[in-house]
């Protein structure tokens, strides 16, 4: 595989609760007119698979090339049924549905599925007063929440935060949740698009459902929901601080990391498996094997572990994924910046909730 900066082609949902923010507000070019919902930046979701834009690997789908080539293309010695990651931008202008995914237990026992989807939110904007539902208040019981949520009385059961640009929520899977309205996001999830809700009505076009139709999709939920999980919105923890970069750990955990950088000059960044690049700021570009790729403004490029090594150019911001080594990439430079362990574990679940 020659590895290179992997431009991708871009599937979109039109849900009922998107808007314009991603083309107005971040300013993604080249969308459709109308509602959209999200943006997946890099996907390998059934249904929803990128394909290779850019250079030789054009028209090849990010499925194909992780099942040929996962040394040169996740990391060394990585293996799975598709490519780990996956990374949308997502317009809250309407409520999402109160709903959850499963972990990777209930995943495997109860959705047949090889994994669950454990996710983060890095907010970008958020109106004033804007806020999220995460999480189950303690002492509710099966019978009060399934009752509360048929009511659609959501703040009796479920803690509300507010929500502020530059926080991060780390909602690991089987935790119930929702964001909106007036919310844009980047989110960071495991690849799958398994889910289980608890509104009235049909998320793709707002149509009501029948009651029998609802309360069987809560017993559902009710059935995945893991009620002790509590998280809370973290402003992220300096990773590292050089003139020509600021790079700040949004989250981490087993499943995936996110960091947010601040460039001011050239900075040559190596690593060792897959990133995901996303711009939220001014159009920028990266270098690698001589040549340059552009990336404008709310556009990803996927980088190749066999790349290794490449350079940014142009001041901005950009957020950068991964599959962390949790001690190597996570805890030492964090370490290193004064961190203790329970600072640094806030950030999600930095240590593994399998062990």
């Amino acid at each position: 595989m020659k590895a290179y900066p992997l431009s991708l082609t871009l599937p979109l949902a039109t849900h009922v609760f998107g808007g314009h923010n991603i083309r107005e507000r971040l300013g993604k070019a080249g969308l459709p007119e109308g509602r959209i919902a999200e943006t997946w930046e890099v996907s390998d979701v059934d249904g929803m698979i990128a394909t290779v834009k850019n250079g030789e690997l054009a028209g090849q789908t990010l499925r194909e090339l992780t099942e040929r080539y996962p040394d040169h293309l996740v990391a060394p010695g990585w293996r799975g049924p598709h490519f780990p990651l996956l990374t949308k931008f997502i317009d809250g202008n309407g409520m999402l549905p109160v709903h959850l995914h499963a972990n990777d237990e209930a995943a495997a026992r109860l959705e047949k599925q090889p994994n669950g989807k454990t996710e983060a939110w890095h907010i970008l904007w958020a109106a004033e007063g804007a806020t999220c539902l995460l999480g189950v208040k303690p002492d509710v019981d099966r019978v009060t929440l399934r009752s509360a949520l048929l009511d659609g009385d959501y703040d009796a059961v479920m803690y509300r935060y507010p929500v502020r640009a530059g926080d991060t929520f780390y909602v690991p899977g089987g935790m119930l949740h929702s964001f909106g309205p007036d919310t844009l996001i980047y989110e960071i999830e495991q690849t799958s698009n398994i889910q289980q809700h608890a509104m009235p009505w049909k998320m793709e076009d707002g149509t009501r459902l029948a009651r029998a139709t609802q309360e069987k999709n809560i017993d559902a939920l009710l059935d995945e929901l893991r009620p002790d999980l509590v998280s809370l919105p973290h402003p992220g923890l300096l990773r590292e601080e050089t003139p020509a970069c600021r790079r700040v750990m949004c989250c981490a955990g087993p499943y995936f990391a996110l960091e947010r950088w601040q460039l001011s000059a050239r900075y040559d960044y190596r690593f060792s498996s897959v990133r995901l690049v996303a711009n939220i700021g001014e159009p920028c570009a990266l270098e690698a094997n001589g040549e340059r790729y552009p990336l404008g403004r709310a556009e990803s490029l996927l980088l190749p572990a066999a790349l290794g090594q490449v350079t940014f150019h142009g001041s901005g911001e950009v957020l950068v994924g991964y599959v962390p080594d949790l001690e190597n990439e996570v805890r030492a430079p964090l370490r290193a910046q004064g961190c203790d362990d329970q600072t640094i574990r806030l950030l999600g679940d930095v240590w593994d909730e399998r062990r």
